[in-house]
């Protein structure tokens, strides 16, 4: 049976669209309080400015509260339980833990060594491409395109067998699920960490080239094991829940909006602007992490005391006319540079790089391969549930 069955605030949506709701809350007090998933209660932020505001100050807005607390609906857990969830968790750290963890890992992500990815990620695309094609028309895209490259690709940069996939996509698939049962989400988390933990000692015996393995090299008497395992699991589901999201969304939407579609297919040149636009459109992630006011603050005329739970609307923030004219509209010729798709600061998504380089290769290979390539279903099953926003599966034929 399902945990819960009506959707909080800060995930309604409306189609590609934020629930015009959430539009009226911006465009009125611009923050809200609202009872969120996890049995307690957060304020909403709404407009660009604030949204940055936010994200852009760990002092006032911290995220180390995460994993320090017990949450009122999940099972009690030890200190020592707690501490080794914290660990290596960038996402539940402030500066300067937070800038200890990132440095070991920004190297990695740098635009130069993703461009040495970029021949490796293009023969993945092409050959779940050669896949579709020969297994024929139609086909879910989900299943067959979207999930399968960045799994691939993110399973390859760690170091995690591709053949453990099923395994780590359903519990992902559980842990970002609100209306799952606690229990289960909880247990996916521990199985997660089982997992993680068993790969990183098998990796300790003998680190390859893969990043887990230049971390234990190089960096094994900075990080512990916990930490490793933490890191290990943030990347490994945010590696492949929010691209494949993206890839699957993002076709969807390029189909609904034939004109756009054809504007990348006719000039494939613009996809980096392309990306962009359908990021800001989008915004697959609803709000990113939940943060904490270690002080009295101010939002949008609203005073908020310490200790008090702060939520980014990121689908709403991006589509502020502060931002830019006409946000309703997808208009794959701007590119919405400025946009919070991918957070702001010091905690703006690590993976970016990879994911931009992912999308930019995908989507116009998918079109130059299947130039009739069309919806079977005018209905698409939207994951409404998830924390990562995306379509269940998407019937297309060409």
């Amino acid at each position: 049976m399902s945990e819960s069955t009506t959707l909080p605030l800060h995930m309604r949506r409306a189609g590609f669209d934020p629930d015009p709701e959430l539009g009226e809350l911006r465009k009125d007090e611009g923050i809200r309080r609202f009872s969120t998933h996890l049995g307690f209660d957060a304020w909403l932020v709404t407009r660009y400015e604030d949204v940055r505001e936010v994200l852009g100050d760990t002092e006032r807005f911290s995220n180390a509260w995460q994993g320090r607390f017990q949450l009122p609906c999940a099972p009690a857990k030890s200190e020592e339980e707690l501490a080794a969830l914290r660990a290596g968790n960038l996402l539940s750290s402030d500066p300067p833990e937070h800038t200890r963890l990132r440095r070991f890992l920004t190297p990695e992500f740098t635009l130069r060594r993703m461009r040495r990815l970029e021949p490796r990620i293009t023969r993945i695309v092409e050959d779940h491409l050669d896949a579709m094609e020969r297994a024929g028309s139609p086909a879910d895209l989900v299943s067959s395109f979207a999930l399968p490259i960045p799994s691939l690709v993110i399973c390859e940069l760690l170091g995690v067998p591709y053949t453990d996939r099923e395994d780590f996509q359903r519990r992902s698939s559980l842990l970002l699920d609100v209306s799952a049962p606690v229990e289960e989400r909880v247990a996916a988390q521990d199985e997660s960490r089982a997992y993680m933990a068993e790969l990183v000692a098998r990796i300790q015996a003998d680190p390859g080239e893969d990043l887990l393995g230049m971390l234990v090299r190089e960096h094994g008497g900075d990080l512990t094991a916990n930490e490793l395992v933490g890191i290990g699991n943030l990347l490994l589901i945010a590696g492949h829940e929010t691209t494949a999201n993206m890839l699957g969304l993002g076709t969807l939407a390029l189909l609904r909006h034939p004109d756009q579609l054809e504007l990348l297919r006719k000039e494939p040149e613009r996809v980096d602007a392309a990306v962009e636009e359908l990021l800001r459109w989008l915004s697959v992630v609803h709000t990113g992490a939940f943060r904490m006011t270690t002080t009295e603050v101010e939002i949008a005329g609203q005073v908020i005391g310490p200790g008090e739970l702060v939520s980014c609307s990121l689908p709403v923030a991006n589509r502020d006319p502060a931002l830019l004219r006409d946000p309703e509209t997808l208009d794959l010729a701007r590119g919405a540079h400025g946009h919070v798709a991918f957070g702001h600061g010091v905690h703006h998504c690590l993976g970016a790089p990879l994911a931009r380089m992912e999308m930019r290769i995908a989507f116009p290979a998918l079109l130059r391969r299947f130039p009739e390539l069309r919806l079977v279903e005018s209905e698409a099953r939207f994951r409404s549930f998830s924390v990562v926003y995306g379509v269940t599966s998407l019937q297309v034929a060409w």
